[in-house]
């Protein structure tokens, strides 16, 4: 969500902190600044709104600095202006800090603090932790004892930076349940709670776990616990190029993800999928595969497009499987007491890896003995790093916050996933081989798909002003539904709902007009006369259909409005196509109503808070 970026060294920091923000912009925020000492001198710059509106604030100014902070604010605590923008900073001005995360316990250290004769000028949670820090700095203590006194006080999640006036030489950062790495360098060093932050100037990184504090210097780090325990750590090399995470042309990152989905599921196939033995292989998985198998429940916890891929991985682990299994919201899962066995296996879907419900229900489930494993995209996350074992995705980077490729990366996994465990539990090689040749010819399917992209558009031009949408789809296409409601609520910001097809008379009918446009997902499977039953009860009532159909298919036409024609595959990988228009349709509408569709307002790609 919030977004951090700091650097120390030889070279200006200004724009090094400039540019890391804009690498940044895409996880979602409201407000930017950033803090630095110049000429003995404190500077804090902050800006409501744009990274480039505090670029020209800075325009206005010459400044040098070897040492600086810089952040993105998504509110919590407090509306978005200048002064709830981080930094924030003590009473004589001279110490400065940014802060992910969200502390629990505010009120009370705000209280205790008045008291002491502080006072605040901001809204937020974070101002409490410069002037906590400022009170222990009084008594006598270097930064960092300070510091790690005042995160004892404190109860929440952060990811914290800390630069101290009369200790210039330094970052202090740590973090509790929220991302943050440090980027290695040739005579300077940096932190980001990203590693595209600090992409363009190193591919060495140090990943921070939680409890753990970190002084950084421009020619080294030193590394402890939070009760002064020195730490060594390991640095590694990451592979991702600036070229993944730049435009490449497109107007827009979702609409560059959206096109790259042939090659992203490629990728998350590439190696894994074996069409002679109509088998899989997930080296993630070989040091668990029995205990896997043998389980006698799934439990898949995740959050927002996550989970409906866990959905979907719901049907195909019980059809394929024959594994009962169960999809939890994260949100929840972590807080109803749920009854878990030690013969349970837990999935945690998220493309992050930070996503902070899930990573909080996968150590719930650890300490009740399940196998906890994790599917994610981002290599050394949180959930990568906390999993007993797991699989990436390998979709790629995903700049765009409203998730399009990552999905179609996880539902591949998914299948993989359902493919090995139906195998092991005694599924032919024939219907195996079968399932195998159909997931290899997914992606140019996919590329079929995208060449529809102007008729769609077309499509989205007649709905763009509709004030609602009604999605439906069965068995399968059911959470495919959620996902396309989902994707238009998000960059749109029209009103729309995903139901199984069946519910429909249940009570949302009742919806239907002319005004309400129904998107069916309606391929020819073994749903298809029940739902070309809905399509009719929705025509009766003068409802106007955009249908999702097999290319095969002819009846259909004369029944909607408008027709979207894809290949047919087998039923459980139908969702990796059925989603695709679903994306383009709710693309194109946001584009032709203005808005942004890369950063959607109020929302952020990694939703690091609860």
């Amino acid at each position: 969500m919030c977004g951090i970026v700091g650097y120390v060294g030889e070279k200006n920091c200004i724009p090094i902190l400039i540019n890391g923000l804009k690498r940044l912009e895409y996880r979602g925020y409201d407000s930017a600044g950033i803090g630095f000492f110049s000429l003995g001198s404190t500077h804090v710059i902050k800006s409501k709104g744009k990274v480039s509106l505090l670029e020209e604030k800075l325009n206005s100014h010459v400044y040098e600095s070897h040492l600086g902070i810089g952040h993105t604010r998504w509110a919590t605590h407090g509306v978005p202006n200048e002064v709830n923008a981080h930094p924030h900073f003590n009473s004589n001005n001279n110490l400065l800090i940014i802060h992910n995360g969200i502390i629990e316990n505010y009120q009370t250290l705000k209280t205790s603090l008045k008291n002491m004769g502080y006072s605040f000028i901001s809204e937020t949670d974070s101002e409490v932790i410069a002037h906590l820090i400022d009170s222990f700095l009084k008594k006598g203590n270097e930064l960092l004892k300070s510091v790690r006194l005042a995160l004892s006080e404190v109860e929440g999640t952060y990811g914290l930076a800390v630069i101290y006036e009369k200790e210039p030489d330094k970052i202090i950062a740590a973090r509790k349940g929220s991302p943050l790495v440090l980027g290695i360098g040739e005579g300077e060093n940096f932190i980001a709670s990203d590693v595209s932050a600090i992409l363009a100037h190193t591919n060495q990184v140090v990943y921070m776990e939680d409890g753990e504090i970190v002084e950084v210097f421009k020619d080294k780090f030193i590394t402890r616990t939070i009760h002064d325990e020195e730490i060594q750590k390991e640095v590694h090399e990451i592979s991702l190029s600036l070229d993944e995470i730049d435009k490449g042309g497109y107007s827009h990152f979702m609409l560059k993800e959206i096109i790259e989905q042939p090659d992203s599921v490629t990728n998350s196939m590439r190696g894994r999928l074996l069409l002679d033995d109509g088998n899989a292989k997930l080296g993630g998985l070989d040091n668990v595969l029995e205990r896997l198998s043998n389980c006698k429940r799934i439990i898949i916890s995740a959050c927002g497009t996550s989970w409906h891929a866990g959905l979907v991985g719901e049907y195909m682990f019980e059809q394929y499987a024959h594994i009962p299994t169960e999809v939890e919201y994260a949100s929840e899962f972590r807080y109803r007491s749920p009854i878990i066995y030690p013969d349970d296996a837990i999935f945690f879907i998220s493309q992050s890896g930070e996503t902070a419900d899930t990573l909080a229900a996968m150590k719930e489930a650890k300490t009740k003995g399940a196998l906890a494993l994790g599917i994610c995209n981002v290599v050394g996350s949180s959930i990568a790093r906390e999993s007993m074992s797991g699989v990436y995705t390998h979709a790629g980077p995903e700049i765009g916050v409203a998730s399009t490729k990552a999905f179609t990366s996880q539902l591949v996994v998914l299948a993989l996933i359902t493919l090995l465990l139906a195998r092991k539990r005694g599924m032919k090689l024939d219907e195996g081989k079968c399932i195998a040749e159909h997931l290899s010819k997914i992606p140019e399917q996919i590329t079929k798909i995208l060449e529809l992209n102007s008729q769609i558009e077309f499509i989205a031009s007649e709905f763009q002003d509709a004030k609602n949408f009604l999605y439906l789809g069965r068995g399968f296409n059911f959470p495919v539904a959620l996902e396309g409601a989902l994707k238009l609520k998000e960059i749109s910001y029209i009103h729309a709902e995903g139901y199984p097809a069946a519910e429909m008379k249940h009570g949302p009918i009742a919806l239907i007009d002319e005004n309400m446009p129904a998107v069916f997902i309606a391929p020819k499977d073994s749903t298809y006369d029940k739902i070309i039953s809905n399509i009719q009860e929705v025509k009766a009532r003068k409802g106007r259909i955009i249908a999702i159909a097999s290319e095969s298919d002819s009846e259909i036409d004369h029944l909607v409005d408008y027709t979207i024609k894809i290949p047919d595959t087998t039923s459980m990988l139908m969702p990796l196509l059925t989603v695709i228009p679903l994306q383009l349709l709710a693309y194109h509408i946001a584009v032709k109503k203005g808005l942004n569709v890369d950063q959607p307002r109020n929302l952020a790609k990694s939703v690091t808070v609860e």
